[in-house]
């Protein structure tokens, strides 16, 4: 599917294209969901604050509803990530709690968002290293990897024994964070699940 080259009007490469949809479409579409929660929620209406939302809005030509950045946005883009890569619909309640709870004014967006940041990439980073082996099954196999990824998921938020003591601190970490943000473990594997499942189809980089 080359719904982003189309998008934004770009010739790609038969590799380029491949990616097209791929985890770097599904992570700017994250973003754009985010910041657009956040502009509705805290009323923000300088767009140029909201670098990702402000391409979204503009590529895809989305009028602003009630004059409020954000409602619009957020929609659009909930239901391309809902179409184009199954997301359920708890995916984004949590997010928006989350949001609501801890961005109260505009002041706490960059916090948030940099602990959001630490949070993923010490998730992936872990999950990288737990699920080595299994990035290379076939993606047929789609239920065993994602019950493979609900262990992995689990592990990390109750598990002491590591053999690496690296892999037991960022763990900690992980926790913290999830105590935090308030993301439930089924949240955490369906974003995990996603990431994997879109790593597996990107290109291999050519020698």
């Amino acid at each position: 599917m080359s719904i982003f080259a189309k998008l934004f009007k770009k010739k790609t490469t038969e590799e380029e294209s491949a990616r097209v949809g791929g985890m770097e479409d599904f992570m700017t579409l994250i973003r754009v969901y985010y910041q657009a929660v956040m502009a509705a929620q805290l009323g923000i209406s300088n767009i140029n604050a909201l670098p990702d939302m402000a391409v979204f809005k503009r590529t895809l030509k989305i009028p602003t509803q009630n004059n409020k950045l954000g409602v619009a946005e957020r929609s659009r883009c909930k239901k391309m990530l809902t179409d184009i890569y199954g997301i359920n619909e708890f995916f984004f309640k949590e997010i928006d709690a989350s949001i609501k709870k801890h961005c109260k004014n505009v002041n706490a967006i960059q916090n948030y968002l940099f602990m959001f940041q630490g949070f993923s990439q010490d998730l992936m980073m872990v999950v990288g290293n737990l699920m080595q082996w299994k990035f290379r099954m076939p993606g047929i196999f789609k239920k065993a990897l994602r019950g493979m990824t609900e262990k992995t998921v689990h592990d990390i938020l109750t598990r002491t024994n590591w053999k690496d003591d690296s892999v037991r601190k960022t763990c900690l970490n992980i926790r913290q964070y999830q105590h935090v943000l308030g993301y439930s473990e089924s949240w955490m594997v369906e974003y995990v699940y996603n990431i994997v499942v879109l790593a597996k189809k990107e290109p291999k980089p050519k020698e």
